[in-house]
Formats: C-alpha cells, sequence, structure tokens
C-alpha cells in the first residue's frame, strides 16, 4: 500500500491539469494513474496524425458502440485517449468554448457557479492566446491556441456562401455568442499539437510530489464505511505484467477517465444502478442510478458535394508529387496541410427560426471519404458536416461484467427523439441552401451524398441515419445535479460518497456546442481550485 494525499486517475485533458495544480503546493503527494502509455509517439505531434492515432491500440481505448436503431443498425467506432495526454492528444485540436446559453443552462438548473460569467475566469486563466489577453482571452496560461497555417480557396467561397443564406462572417467564436461563420481555432504551437499532457503535465514532471504511473488499469476503488459515512480511501490498480497494487488517498480520489472511463471504474467498483451491478455479478457499496445514465453525443451528418474549378486536398492526397509536396513544406515551414486538423472551417446557426439559439454547427472540410480511416476520393470534393448541437437523445455506458479489462456497453440512442430527427431533416436542408448560393456557382457543387433524389422527411430522415457519425464528444455520464439521477453536485463530490469526486467531461449535465475539451479544461481548472479550498477549510 502507497500512500498520497490525492490520486489520480486518468491522465487526460482533465487529468494533466489537475496534476499540475494540486502538485503546485510542494507539501501535497499526488498520484497519477494512467492506462495508456506515454506520449512519445511521432504521429501524436504531427496535426494530421489523428488519421494513425485514432483506431490505433497504442493511444486510443478502440471502443465500439452498440449496433444503434437511428444510425440503421450501425455500429461506430468510438475513438477514447489511451495515453498521456488522453482525447487531447488525437483529438481534432479545435478551442471551442460553447455558448454562453450552455453554461447559463446549467446554473438555471440549480448549479450555482456553473453561469457563463462563472466560468470565463476559468477558460481565460488556462489559456495562452496568440493574440494575447482581452475582455474573452488569457495570454498567461499553458494552452496555446492559434490560428489556422493552411488556407482553401473552396472555404472561402463557402464562408462567402453562408453569409449570403444569413450566416454572417465573424472574427472568431468563443465569445459567448457563436451564431455566425469563422475559421476555427486550434491548440497548437507553431504548427505542432499541444496536447494537455504538453501544456501542464511536462513541464512538472520533476516536481518530486508527484508520482507518474503508466500503463496502470484500476481495477476499483477502495470503499469502507465508518460511522455510517462511505468513503473512497483508494484504488486497486494493476500496471501490465505485474500484480495488482493499492494506494490509499488521504484526502480525496478523483476520477478523470473520461465519460466512458470514469461511470465504468464507479460500476465496477460497486457505485450505480443496483439492478445493473447484481446482474453483473458486482458487490453493492452505493445506490447512484445515474452512473452511465444520459450519455449523449454530437452527431454530424456528413455531406458530400463534388466540386470543379477549385483544388481540393482530395487532389494532393492522390497524388505522390502532392504528398511530397506537403510533406516538404511541413518540414520547412510548418504549414500546408499537414497542420490540419480534420475540419478547418465552422458555422452556427438556427435550424429553424423557433430555437432560442443556434443549434446547429458546420465543420467545414475540403476533402471527402466515404469514412473515417478510407481513403480520400479521387474526384475534388468538400464535405459541409452538420450537427446538432442540444440533442435530446441519451444513451447509457454499462459494465458488461466485473472484468475491468471487458470494454463497457456504449449506446448512444442517436436520433430516438422527434427533436433530434426534426434538426437532422432540417440541418440537411439549411445545408443545401448554402450549396446553391451565388458564391459557389462557380465551383458547379454536385450533391454526391446522400444525392438529390432523397427529399422528403422520410428519406432524409434515413439518409442522416446511413451518413450520421460521432464527432467524438460523450458527455453527462456522471453529470452534475440535485435530482435522484445526479451523481456529482455543484462542487463535482460524488453523491453521499466522501473523499471522491469525478472531474472530466462526465459531469456535464448538458453537452455544450462544439468540440469538449476546452471546455473540459475549465471543468479541471474549477475543479482544481474546489479541491485546494475545500482542504484549507
Amino acid at each position: 500500500m502507497h500512500d498520497y494525499d490525492y490520486i489520480i486517475v486518468g491522465a487526460g485533458s482533465a487529468g494533466c491539469l489537475l496534476a499540475n495544480r494540486l502538485t503546485a503546493d510542494p507539501a501535497t503527494r499526488v498520484l497519477l494513474l494512467e492506462a495508456g502509455g506515454a506520449d512519445d509517439y511521432f504521429w501524436i505531434h504531427i496535426p494530421v496524425g489523428y488519421l494513425y492515432t485514432i483506431a490505433n491500440p497504442r493511444t486510443d481505448w478502440c471502443f465500439q458502440t452498440t449496433a444503434d436503431p437511428g444510425l440503421n443498425g450501425r455500429s461506430l467506432g468510438y475513438a477514447r485517449g489511451r495515453v498521456l495526454g488522453g482525447c487531447s492528444s488525437i483529438n481534432a485540436m479545435i478551442y471551442m468554448r460553447g455558448q454562453a446559453a450552455d453554461y447559463d443552462h446549467w446554473a438555471a438548473q440549480g448549479l450555482p457557479g456553473w453561469s457563463w460569467q462563472d466560468v470565463l475566469p476559468w477558460f481565460k486563466r488556462t489559456e495562452d492566446y496568440v493574440h494575447g489577453a482581452d475582455e474573452f482571452h488569457g495570454a498567461s496560461g499553458e494552452l496555446r491556441v492559434e490560428e489556422r497555417r493552411v488556407s482553401w480557396e473552396i472555404l472561402d467561397a463557402w464562408r462567402e456562401a453562408a453569409a449570403q443564406c444569413g450566416i454572417p462572417s465573424i472574427q472568431e467564436f468563443n465569445r459567448g455568442d457563436n451564431d455566425g461563420c469563422a475559421y476555427f481555432q486550434m491548440n497548437q504551437r507553431r504548427g505542432v499539437r499541444w496536447s494537455n499532457a504538453k501544456a501542464f503535465l511536462h513541464p512538472i514532471r520533476h516536481r518530486p510530489n508527484l508520482t507518474v504511473i503508466t500503463h496502470a488499469l484500476v481495477q476499483a476503488l477502495n470503499i469502507d464505511v465508518q460511522d455510517g459515512e462511505k468513503r473512497a480511501r483508494g484504488v486497486h490498480y494493476r500496471v501490465t505484467g505485474a500484480a495488482e497494487t493499492s494506494a490509499s488517498a488521504s484526502r480525496e480520489v478523483i476520477l478523470a477517465a473520461g465519460a466512458i472511463g470514469s461511470p465504468q471504474i464507479l460500476q465496477l467498483s460497486g457505485i450505480g444502478p443496483v439492478a445493473l451491478l447484481k446482474e453483473r455479478g458486482i458487490e453493492v457499496e452505493h445506490n447512484l442510478p445515474g452512473v452511465g445514465e444520459n450519455l449523449h453525443d454530437h452527431l454530424q451528418v456528413r455531406i458530400i458535394y463534388k466540386v470543379k474549378n477549385v483544388g481540393t486536398l482530395n487532389e494532393r492526397a492522390n497524388s505522390l508529387f502532392g504528398k511530397a509536396a506537403m510533406g516538404l513544406e511541413y518540414l520547412l515551414y510548418r504549414t500546408g496541410p499537414l497542420t490540419m486538423p480534420p475540419s478547418q472551417l465552422g458555422a452556427f446557426a438556427k435550424s429553424d427560426p423557433s430555437q432560442p439559439s443556434a443549434n446547429i454547427e458546420w465543420h467545414v472540410q475540403p476533402l471527402s471519404l466515404d469514412k473515417f480511416g478510407s481513403p480520400l476520393h479521387s474526384f475534388p470534393a468538400i464535405t459541409p458536416s452538420v450537427c446538432n448541437l442540444r440533442p435530446t437523445s441519451r444513451g447509457q455506458v454499462r459494465v458488461k461484467s466485473a472484468d475491468p479489462y471487458e470494454h463497457p456497453s456504449i449506446m448512444l440512442n442517436y436520433l430516438s427523439t422527434p427533436e433530434d430527427r426534426k434538426v437532422a431533416i432540417d440541418s440537411i436542408r439549411r445545408t443545401r441552401q448554402i450549396m446553391k448560393a451565388k458564391a459557389l456557382e462557380k465551383y458547379q457543387p454536385e450533391e454526391f451524398l446522400p444525392g438529390l433524389d432523397i427529399d422528403t422527411d422520410e428519406q432524409l430522415y434515413r439518409a442522416a441515419g446511413e451518413l450520421g457519425t460521432t464527432i467524438f464528444h460523450p458527455v453527462g455520464t456522471c453529470r452534475m445535479g440535485r435530482d435522484p439521477l445526479a451523481v456529482v453536485d455543484e462542487r463535482l463530490k460524488v453523491r453521499d460518497m466522501a473523499g471522491l469526486r469525478v472531474i472530466d467531461a462526465s459531469v456535464m449535465p448538458r453537452i455544450t456546442s462544439g468540440n469538449t475539451n476546452a471546455p473540459t479544461t475549465m471543468i479541471a481548472e474549477k475543479g482544481a481550485e474546489m479541491l485546494i479550498e475545500d482542504w484549507k477549510a
């Protein structure tokens, strides 16, 4: 048994920051456990390397979702980072906070301290913004945010077409109201991925009060009861090739294993829905029926258009000369297509006028392919993917057995509500409107998928199920709240369980508008301050 003040489970986007902040006090001993390995893989650091880190067991858990009726019975590969830095080491690098209304909604659910005005200072504290500090941005933090390093004529034209359809061009997102079209800003430093491990963990690895153990899979939490109080005392974990080890935490155990990993560990530890735990042969320690529930994600519908009279990535990537030129440009200047995230241009709008604020987002890509991991098409094309920012469909994460090495069941239930089906249909129609705008006429866009013969509401709904795929933004499975299905309170403490918090994307009551790495980093920054405040108190 090894003793620490805090044990952090998961060295991902949240865990790296938590380790940084908690060990700033040299008297505080912290153990950081990561199931994956070091982030020393070549492709992690080149931005386009996500093509080689996703679905790679070296860096990805390689989860599969359960066959989903909303996706016409399809199952999806569900990437989650399994490496130092977690998803920030394999994600799209897009820095997107969401909209003010997202956080104001959290606060309105009885969660004081989580409104937009409350969380904005925590976003700013972590940020190293390329344009310097201002009312909305910070420049003294560790998480670098920069502009794109490659341009595409077709994306400039799409932005103009969006403006012609009532979606104005704006300078940037991340100021609270994202209504409009802008180029994404991203977590890079001079053309190299800037993960949360680089930002928060590596600069402090030398601290003697921090112990980092990789390839360490947590088997379960150590829970005991004294004087009627349930308390998490530590963890049982196993390093690959070694015997099971235990570690104790005198203050708190912190789950930062993400929206899949954190509820899985809770359930394996006997914390969760009683019926599920008994069915899986797991001794019930603490009845919390909301653990693993409320899973939701952004489903993007990938609409593809062939284009003419303009270059796209398809032609470059399918040419030996093009590949060589891209590689040379990156080697010499750290610019060009190898610096690209999957999407460069974004737009926020309402799917219909009745929406209170922008509820759909486009990720516009100067490329096309059948599915992630497939070769790019041979013809010039763009993919204006569109997603529902406020899905009402809900799924769950549930362990299949008491074996910590067995992946859990992940069911999203995409498009399972009338609201989500309507938004998907309306989104395709809005995309078609933009593609018919004058700014794109010279490129003669031709709808390749789903095809103009797909036009009735029923046909479009079926097409959304066929073309829809995840953007890898799972949240909500240990959500904050005050109702019986809430798992943590507004201070991220597991309900009726001392010494245990969850600090990661799983605590979001409702998903934010856009990519989730920046909000998760904010949650960790705010959560770290709560931990320090509560201990000092």
